[in-house]
């Protein structure tokens, strides 16, 4: 791997930087390869994830693998009981416990939360009665990361496809923003070579500017004593260090530092914590913390109208589905979510405020007084407990995955819930005479194993 000489030539007086190692490292052709468990789908034994490893130190959820595995034939990553992230970028763990209380009501704003990394990791984190606002501005972006927080089982969750500047309206409202910019992305070169060809002195300088306006339309939206957590891929300091000085200077802030063992081989650099692939086992990665000190601490968020809800008669079709419990349920065209009844108002100031592409649990469709399930409903924890289920081997859930027909035995007909290692994978109807299989076709494993 040719590393380009401008990136080289720039990093020299960086903080911890060997150019030796680093160029040794990128040469080298290793990879790390990284997961993190969702410990609300948790699997009783690890080795049925068929790999083995040992854990990421900053992360009470990560673990580092030996190799590779085919994440796409593995049931469970389908169910969602962990996410493929890359080690270094789960530090976000610390930034988090070391300068929030995660045991109390916070609303997060994830503004650049595409594919989900991040954003299924800090609602590992926060509390039930905490709300996560997972955005990204870019559609198809936007749709991935629905998938993924769908898949992760979240409730209390909107999605949002809204550029920076929407959120500038919403004045002193989430307690935290993090905001994982938009960058040049010299991190990942060794994950992936072809963004070499694509960096150049002069992106760095274009990626800088833009992290600044995005920073400057974010503000507002934080509220006093909020705490901003911002990081990239970027080694150069343009995007790193002299963001965090921009910062400094043109905000009324304070910096959060944080504690790092030595071991962890993290780069503490002028308020910030630089990740370099040759000293920790992950890749290259920037991370600060701030806490704004002007603003307001508590907003007043006022609905202008709320949002209408089931009727009686209509919540008695689904209450048969759903635990129902502290829910309440919002019709949208022809189908119907769940949304937990402490996110309610947050949920519809959200609507009046934003472009939501979801929250809370898609529970279904409504068709002549009858509910057909939906797959959110199935990832979800608000499956009724009474619904069948259909116990399938792991061979036998590639082929639900794979959106083939089954031919297995089943208790009873009707709709039925598939589970594969009592983890839930999505629907199906049992009929007299076949299986329809109802995952989503946009989600099917389009190879054979």
């Amino acid at each position: 791997m040719k590393l380009p000489e401008p990136l080289l030539l720039s990093l020299r007086l960086a903080k911890g930087f060997d150019k030796e190692a680093f160029e040794k490292t990128h040469s080298s052709g290793a990879q790390v390869v990284s997961v993190r468990i969702n410990p609300a789908k948790p699997v009783s034994d690890f080795s049925h994830f068929h790999f083995s490893g040992y854990g990421i130190p900053w992360s009470d959820f990560g673990y580092y693998l030996q190799s590779r595995p085919s994440f796409t034939f593995d049931p469970l990553f389908h169910a969602g009981c962990y996410y493929v992230q890359e080690a270094s970028s789960m530090f976000l763990e610390q930034a988090l416990k070391q300068t929030v209380d995660l045991a109390v009501p916070l609303r997060i704003l994830d503004l650049s939360a595409a594919p989900g990394g991040k954003s299924t990791h800090i609602q590992s984190l926060i509390s039930k009665d905490s709300l996560l606002v997972s955005n990204d501005v870019i559609r198809s972006r936007a749709n991935i990361l629905k998938d993924n927080i769908i898949k992760w089982g979240c409730e209390n969750v909107a999605v949002t496809n809204n550029d920076p500047a929407h959120f500038s309206k919403m004045e002193n409202y989430f307690d935290v923003v993090v905001l994982d910019a938009p960058c040049s992305g010299s991190g990942l070169f060794r994950r992936d070579p072809e963004a070499i060809n694509e960096w150049s002195l002069n992106s760095v300088q274009l990626c800088s500017q833009r992290q600044q306006r995005i920073l400057a339309d974010i503000w507002p939206a934080l509220k006093h004593d909020g705490v901003l957590i911002y990081s990239t891929c970027s080694y150069s300091a343009a995007e790193d260090e002299e963001i965090c000085q921009w910062i400094s200077a043109n905000f009324s802030v304070e910096s959060c530092p944080l504690t790092i063992r030595e071991d962890w081989g993290i780069i503490e650099s002028s308020g910030g914590y630089r990740f370099w692939p040759d000293k920790v086992k992950g890749e290259g990665f920037f991370l600060a913390c701030f806490r704004k000190k002007e603003g307001e601490a508590d907003p007043v968020v006022r609905i202008k109208r709320k949002p209408a809800e089931l009727s009686g008669g209509q919540v008695r079709i689904i209450e048969n589905w759903v635990k129902k419990k502290e829910m309440r349920f919002i019709p949208h065209l022809n189908t119907v979510y769940s949304w937990p009844e402490n996110h309610f108002s947050n949920f519809s100031f959200l609507l009046e405020q934003l472009r939501v592409m979801y929250a809370g649990v898609l529970t279904g469709e409504l068709v002549r007084d009858k509910l057909v399930p939906a797959h959110a409903l199935a990832m979800s924890h608000k499956v009724a407990s009474e619904i069948p289920r259909a116990v399938l081997t792991p061979e036998q859930s590639i082929q639900y995955l794979q959106r083939k027909d089954l031919k297995i035995e089943t208790s009873g007909k009707g709709w039925q819930l598939v589970t594969c290692q009592q983890q839930p994978l999505g629907w199906v109807n049992v009929l007299h005479n076949r299986i329809n299989n109802y995952y989503p076709k946009e989600l099917r494993i389009l190879k054979d194993n």
